[in-house]
């Protein structure tokens, strides 16, 4: 089969490797139709390079075809049409029956010590193989895959793998009150989503922050007052204030993480982690690393007192300082983590209709071939052409 592979830092290709097959009893086999690039894909990309082998199969936002069942195999049938949620979770342990998929007990990866295992997501979390690829071996074929109905285009099912779930609970993470107010940095594919489910579920008042013009743009043509932060700059806060009462917004998502603007020394020591040795730089990255916090830190400062920050955004330093005393002086809530995709399936499904509350089904700026795949990292790395976020149909 053709997959999109890792080889380096910003050197991703489209090889032909073994098609998947069978392993376990409950395994099934999925024909892609139609997979995601995330933005958390960049850090691979960029950063995370320790962490991965030349020819890695990336992606963890696929949906396709069920092509072929384990004999233990009872809740799915060749020829369904199915989402695979990013956690690779068994539906089954502890963690998973209280709604924490993303901390599942029978795929953590305790050698690494980090919670569940991810599809196409490095030795960190099981080095399993990923999705963006033409088929994919899934687990736990009974309890993991989502099965969606025939009929509409893959559009309206395929953000269930991964945006609409990490969106949905980064607004339910923020604690936004009835009628409240909510600031979402980075209007990426997380935070457009994000802003528009805060708006759906009754927010007054979504501010969002970035320094894309389509993002910033399309943000608008969706009701969030957008705010260019290369006109504001440091003073972002002042002028978040400035709409709310002086206070700052009930609450703030932050989705943006580790690839924030700005912090060139914590920049540096990441790209300098990416030329060491694989041992060496794993063993930096994991007991000294240093994030560009320049999100969380507007975070803090946007936020009202009492208020929540909810981190949706993907950090890896081991090691990042924060202004506690700021954080306790302000009364702060913050919540945070991988979000946990079956957690929220039952409250997503009903809203994907021909009615189409969330817009996915125009979400897409780019739809390309597979063969695509290494042109489309290139330029959604870059921020142009508009891309914001990029479907690849196999």
């Amino acid at each position: 089969m053709r997959a999109l592979t890792w080889h380096g830092k910003r050197d991703v290709r489209v090889d032909t490797v073994p098609d998947p097959v069978i392993k376990e009893p409950t395994d099934i086999v999925v024909r892609t139709t139609s997979t995601g690039i995330c933005g958390s894909d960049l850090h691979l990309y960029e950063v995370l390079g320790p962490y991965l082998d030349p020819g890695d199969i990336l992606g963890h936002e696929p949906m396709g075809i069920v092509e072929e069942i384990g004999p233990d195999v009872t809740e799915l049938a060749v020829g369904d049409r199915v989402v695979v949620p990013f956690n690779v979770s068994c539906g089954t342990c502890y963690m998973c029956g209280l709604g924490l998929h993303s901390q599942c007990e029978t795929t953590q990866v305790k050698e690494r010590g980090t919670g569940a295992s991810l599809f196409g997501y490095t030795k960190l979390y099981g080095q399993v193989p990923g999705g963006q690829a033409e088929y994919l071996r899934v687990p736990f074929g009974n309890t993991l895959p989502i099965k969606v109905p025939e009929g509409p285009p893959d559009d309206r099912y395929v953000y269930l793998s991964d945006v609409l779930p990490t969106a949905w609970q980064a607004v339910d993470y923020a604690h936004i009150p009835p009628g409240g107010t909510v600031t979402v940095l980075g209007l990426g594919p997380i935070g457009a989503m994000a802003a528009r489910i805060a708006l759906h579920r009754g927010a007054s008042l979504v501010v969002g922050v970035d320094l894309v013009p389509d993002r910033l743009s399309r943000a608008s043509r969706d009701g969030v007052k957008a705010l260019d932060l290369r006109r504001h700059g440091k003073d972002i806060g002042d002028a978040i204030r400035e709409l709310t009462q002086g206070r700052g917004t009930d609450a703030v998502i932050d989705a943006v993480g580790m690839e924030a603007h700005g912090a060139p020394v914590a920049k540096a020591a990441q790209w300098g982690v990416g030329l060491l040795p694989d041992a060496l730089a794993e063993k930096l990255m994991e007991r000294v690393g240093v994030d560009r916090l320049n999100a969380l830190y507007a975070a803090i400062d946007i936020v009202r007192r009492g208020g929540t920050i909810s981190l949706s955004g993907v950090y890896g330093g081991a090691a990042d300082p924060l202004p506690l005393l700021t954080m306790f002086d302000k009364q702060l809530q913050l919540r945070m983590g991988q979000a946990n995709v079956w957690r929220w399936v039952d409250d997503i499904l009903p809203l994907l209709t021909d009615d189409d509350p969330l817009g996915v089904d125009d979400f897409a700026t780019h739809r390309l071939p597979l063969e695509k795949g290494p042109e489309a990292y290139r330029t959604f790395q870059a921020k142009e052409d508009g891309m914001i976020k990029t479907l690849l149909q196999p």
